[in-house]
């Protein structure tokens, strides 16, 4: 009996090995096959994989990680700090120097004479100096650190008008100069205050022209829903600096050179004003057919004011001035001081007039704001709150200017009491920008914004470079396994 169970046991086992050593068999004639397909595969798929490896080193997952690490840190070191400061500082800030210069203007042209008006104004006028210096250093700084800023500045179409609040605010301190300083420190101070008058010239006829042309230049047409008041701001700094002229030649010693700088105060008005007058053509559209501004910008319904007030004062005074220099150069080889004299008075009596019609022109615009602003509230506080304080200051400096001329008790009263309400607005609107700027809610540039637009543009067409790149490679791939089955 145990014979049997023996030989069963053998059986089986011998059985089992059988088994076990066909299937190593099986696995050894098939080792050459697969051997030989990928030694046949490896010289075809060895040039793919290693450009592939080269293009996708520098896109790896680390690499990525890594990039937008620094991206992160980037943006964290230029929104803390000074950084966070001198990039939004936008040229909308030199609106305060503009309404700080124009208080200094008014203390000292109000024609109520007293010693606390003239420190108060001396007051004024220096701490525009200082707010001038200060805007000018850090808009020198921002565009030399980062220059991709100034390119997207122009490439706006409406902040890039801010550029011309630079000369004039640069034309108030020289105004003040004039009124305050050059009665006391004799004539270095003319001929310093002259030779910044024709710095203010050359870069205000820069701005007027310039970013007008950029304007019209623009490949893309402009909506008329689009047109902004804001488009006066590079006209009226031509302005600004024809009535620094008419300021600053009384004060020549030379006949010759104030001769010169009345004609070039005439033809820079001249090169202002109509142009003023055309975009206020276009502006008059724009309301009356897409009614009244947004909230945030309804306060540049005041900006007309400006160029109209202003202009009206510049061509009153150089009327007034073209009457005491044309005797002394003989104008127009005139002999008869008689008829030097009718001369003088035409002209000083044509800017009278046309002063007057422009200061009429100004007051309707000044209730056309005024209505603006009713229906408007309430309106957030923003930097264009400052278009309440210059044009409102300039209408009320030629408001004076009439009071003074004719003499007219009423417009001497009227002119001081404009005066008192633009210092009153500059109180506010001062308080309401240092309590905005030290909680951070006014340091936002709009061209940042055109800037980062532009930059994401830029990025998401990379990444569809990208996305095409890794699909050529996935299309290469697949190509290469077809052709290995093809080869099977």
């Amino acid at each position: 009996m145990a014979a049997p169970a023996n030989y069963s046991t053998r059986t089986s086992n011998s059985g089992h090995r059988s088994r076990k050593q066909h299937q190593q068999c099986a696995q050894n004639d098939s080792t050459p096959r697969s051997s030989s397909r990928q030694q046949h595969q490896q010289p075809r798929t060895q040039n793919g994989d290693s450009n592939r490896a080269s293009r996708t080193t520098s896109s790896s997952p680390s690499d990525a990680s890594n990039l937008s690490v620094n991206r992160r840190q980037d943006l964290t070191k230029y929104d803390v700090g000074w950084r966070r400061i001198v990039r939004n500082f936008s040229p909308s800030w030199f609106n305060v120097t503009m309404g700080t210069g124009v208080v200094s203007i008014l203390l000292s042209a109000i024609p109520w004479e007293a010693q606390w008006l003239y420190w108060l104004s001396v007051i004024f006028f220096c701490l525009n100096a200082l707010l001038f210096g200060l805007a000018m250093f850090v808009s020198i700084l921002r565009y030399a650190l980062y220059p991709e800023i100034w390119s997207a500045l122009l490439a706006d179409q409406t902040n890039s008008l801010f550029l011309g609040t630079i000369p004039i605010g640069f034309g108030t301190l020289i105004q003040s100069w004039i009124r305050l300083c050059v009665p006391y420190w004799g004539h270095w101070s003319v001929v310093f205050v002259w030779v910044c008058w024709m710095v203010d010239c050359v870069v205000a006829v820069a701005c007027t022209i310039s970013l007008t042309m950029l304007l019209i230049s623009t490949p893309h047409i402009q909506a008329l829903h689009r047109i902004t008041a804001a488009q006066l701001l590079p006209i009226a700094a031509t302005i600004v600096a024809a009535s620094g002229g008419s300021a600053v030649a009384p004060h020549l010693t030379n006949p010759q050179h104030a001769l010169g700088t009345v004609l070039a105060s005439y033809v820079m008005w001249g090169m202002s004003f109509p142009l003023a007058m055309t975009v206020l053509v276009m502006y008059y559209q724009r309301l009356a057919l897409h009614k009244l501004p947004p909230r945030e910008v309804v306060v540049s319904s005041f900006l007309p004011l400006g160029p109209l007030g202003l202009g009206g004062y510049t061509i009153l005074s150089l009327g007034n001035v073209a009457r005491k220099v044309f005797p002394k150069v003989h104008f127009l080889q005139m002999k008869d001081h008689e008829y030097l004299d009718v001369i003088g008075e035409i002209f000083f009596v044509m800017g009278l007039f046309i002063s007057l019609l422009m200061w009429g022109f100004a007051l309707t615009w000044l209730c056309y704001a005024l209505t603006s602003i009713h229906k408007s509230r309430p309106f957030p506080f923003n930097m264009g709150w400052w278009g309440f304080t210059f044009p409102l200051g300039v209408f009320a400096l030629c408001t004076i200017e009439f009071g003074v001329r004719m003499p007219s008790l009423f417009f001497r009263v009227l002119g001081t009491i404009f005066a008192v309400m633009v210092i009153l607005l500059w109180i506010v609107v001062a308080a309401g920008t240092c309590w905005g700027a030290w909680e951070g809610r006014l340091l936002s540039a709009p061209d940042l914004e055109n800037l980062k637009e532009h930059q994401k543009g830029t990025t998401e067409g990379n990444k569809n470079n990208d996305e095409n790149e890794k699909g050529d490679e996935e299309a290469e791939g697949s190509e290469d396994t077809e052709g290995d089955d093809t080869d099977d």
